[in-house]
C-alpha cells in the first residue's frame, strides 16, 4: 500500500503546475460587478467559457473579452475549453448589448472575439462589423479589439470588419505547423497568415496582433520560424503563453516553459522587428490588452519620429 502512495505522489509532483502560473481565486467585489453586468445582458465571454487563468485579475479591473455568436464552436480544437456542436442562430441584439455593456463598465478598451461559425455564409463578418460599429456610435473614445477566427473557405469578407476600422486586428496563429493536425485540425496555418497580410494590405496603418502557446511539443526554432512568417505578414504584436490543459480529454501539457525561456522569446521577437511584444507564462491574447495597445500605439509613434 505504502508503494501504491509513493507511486501516486510522484505522479502528482510530476503534473503539478510549477508555482509561477498559480493564480489565485476570483473573490474581489470588482471581479462580482463586471460578472453581474455580463451576465445581466447575457453577453458570453472568453474568460468564462475558455477557462482563463487570469479572470481574477482582469475582471477585478473590469477589463473582459466578450466572445459574440454563440457558446457553441463549430470546431473541435484540442486546446480549447469552448464547447463543440451546432450553433444557434445569431443574437440580432447582441451588438447593441455589448455596446451597452461597454458603456455601463465604462471601458477604455475592449477586445471582442467569438467562436468559430462555419456554418455561416461570412462565417460570421458581417456580425463582427455590427458590434465594432454599435460600440463606436455609444462610446466613441473606446478603443476596440478584435480576435477573430480564420474564416477559411470564405471568400472576400474580411474586408467589411477592416472596413468598420477596429483598432486592433488580432487572429491567433495557435501553435507552430507541425502540430496543426492534432492540435488545430479544422484550420490552415497560411491561411492564417493570409488572413493577417489581408488585413495589412487593406489597411496598412491597422495594427495586427497574433498569439501562439507554447509547451505542446514544439521546438525553439519552429517558434523562431513561426515568428519570421508573422514579421513577414507584417504583424506588429505578438503574444506568447504557457498552454495549459482544461481538462483530461484535451492535448496534454508537454512542458512547462521556464520564464527564463519566455523573456529569451521576448528578446528575439523584438529583435526580428515586433512592435510589440507579450511573452510569458500566463500571457493570453488578451490579458492587459488595453495597456499594451498604448505601449504599441506609442511605439509606432516613435518609430515614426
Amino acid at each position: 500500500m505504502a508503494d501504491i502512495h509513493n507511486l501516486l505522489e510522484q505522479n502528482d509532483k510530476k503534473l503539478r503546475k510549477p508555482e509561477w502560473i498559480r493564480v489565485k481565486a476570483p473573490v474581489s467585489r470588482e471581479y462580482q460587478a463586471t460578472r453581474d453586468v455580463i451576465h445581466k445582458l447575457k453577453l458570453n465571454t472568453v474568460c468564462e467559457e475558455a477557462a482563463c487563468p487570469n479572470i481574477g485579475e482582469c475582471w477585478a479591473k473590469a477589463h473582459a473579452t466578450v466572445m459574440i455568436m454563440g457558446d457553441t464552436c463549430t470546431r473541435a480544437c484540442a486546446f480549447c475549453n469552448v464547447k463543440t456542436g451546432v450553433p444557434g442562430a445569431l443574437n440580432p441584439h447582441e451588438p447593441e448589448n455589448l455596446a451597452q455593456a461597454v458603456a455601463e463598465l465604462k471601458l477604455s478598451h475592449v477586445v471582442i472575439t467569438s467562436v468559430d461559425r462555419d456554418d455561416l455564409d461570412d462565417g460570421g463578418a458581417a456580425h463582427f462589423a455590427a458590434c465594432i460599429e454599435a460600440i463606436r456610435r455609444r462610446s466613441p473614445a473606446t478603443t476596440i479589439e478584435i480576435l477573430t477566427p480564420d474564416f477559411l473557405r470564405k471568400d472576400n469578407v474580411v474586408g467589411g470588419i477592416v472596413k468598420a476600422r477596429p483598432d486592433v486586428y488580432n487572429h491567433n496563429i495557435e501553435t507552430v505547423p507541425r502540430l496543426y493536425k492534432t492540435i488545430r485540425p479544422g484550420a490552415r496555418y497560411f491561411n492564417s497568415l493570409h488572413l493577417l497580410k489581408t488585413v495589412k494590405e487593406l489597411d496598412p496603418a491597422m495594427f495586427t496582433k497574433s498569439g501562439l502557446m507554447v509547451g505542446l511539443g514544439e521546438e525553439k526554432d519552429e517558434v523562431l520560424q513561426v515568428m519570421d512568417d508573422l514579421r513577414a505578414a507584417d504583424v506588429d504584436f505578438i503574444t506568447i503563453g504557457q498552454y495549459l490543459q482544461p481538462t483530461p480529454a484535451h492535448a496534454p501539457v508537454a512542458r512547462y516553459v521556464t520564464p527564463d525561456e519566455f523573456d529569451l522569446y521576448a528578446k528575439q521577437a523584438r529583435a526580428k522587428g515586433f512592435l510589440m511584444v507579450a511573452s510569458s507564462p500566463l500571457t493570453r491574447s488578451s490579458y492587459h490588452a488595453g495597456e499594451d495597445f498604448e505601449r504599441m500605439r506609442a511605439a509606432r509613434q516613435q518609430s515614426l519620429s
